[in-house]
């Protein structure tokens, strides 16, 4: 039976139990949950620079969003593949990736906020808010990653991984039939509402996967990797957030 498990791809037991193999870490050298999450909030702050940076670039200056929205995307999945198989360089690589991902965010959310004006700031009070929720109701063990839990919510993120790939693959070729994922009709919100959802669960795993490797021992670098794992599922999150509330307020 496996020790623990995330849905989220950068975040697996493999990933962690290789780095423990062979470690003869300390205490004091060793993956802390703490220390996982100072590291992920000081990649927030550094995410929410390059944000800013974006996003006055769009809207003070009327730049072109697509080379800050391309490159960041680009860019952070670049750095996500490197980091998947050089975990040690996560020290390094990490805060890269919230750099670049801050890019991507600021100048996305540009554009959600002027075709909504004052969504984006209700996206990310509501990201934080379920955040907040969903660590709470891990700590307090209200919801447990459990091995059923863990397999629904894995076999749901693989699904809806697999779907907007079919989606974008089906796009190059002029298919473009899934008004759903953009309009905000009854069944389209309701697609956004159960995606929410699902990347909301995720972050149970990614917290059990955390409490976990820190309990393995696993080497401290990891606890960057822990970070930027975190931040993929956030970054999903508050994106497909943004989406939701497009919806409804298109529907206005």
């Amino acid at each position: 039976m496996s020790l623990f498990k995330s849905s989220n791809p950068t975040l697996s037991e493999k990933k962690f139990r290789d780095t423990v193999i062979g470690s003869m870490a300390t205490q004091d050298e060793s993956m802390t949950i703490q220390g996982t999450l100072q590291k992920f909030g000081f990649m927030l702050l550094m995410l929410m620079g390059t944000a800013f940076y974006s996003w006055k670039e769009v809207i003070g200056n009327g730049k072109d969003v697509l080379p800050l929205v391309a490159g960041g995307a680009i860019g952070g999945l670049i750095v996500a593949l490197v980091l998947t198989f050089k975990r040690a360089w996560s020290p390094y690589l990490a805060p890269l990736y919230a750099l670049l991902e801050g890019l991507f965010i600021g100048a996305i959310s540009a554009v959600f906020n002027l075709a909504y004006d004052g969504i984006v700031l209700n996206a990310i009070g509501l990201t934080f808010g379920v955040g907040i929720s969903m660590y709470f109701l891990y700590t307090a063990g209200i919801i447990r990653a459990t091995e059923k839990f863990k397999a629904v919510v894995m076999t749901a993120t693989a699904g809806i991984g697999i779907f907007y790939l079919i989606v974008w693959v089906m796009s190059l070729f002029g298919f473009n039939n899934f008004h759903f994922l953009h309009e905000g009709s009854t069944f389209g919100i309701v697609f956004s509402l159960v995606v929410v959802v699902i990347a909301a669960l995720n972050l149970i795993m990614d917290f059990d996967m955390i409490e976990q490797g820190s309990a393995l021992g696993a080497p401290k670098y990891m606890e960057w990797y822990g970070a930027f794992g975190l931040m993929v599922t956030f970054v999903w999150l508050y994106l497909e957030i943004l989406r939701l509330l497009s919806k409804l307020n298109s529907r206005d």
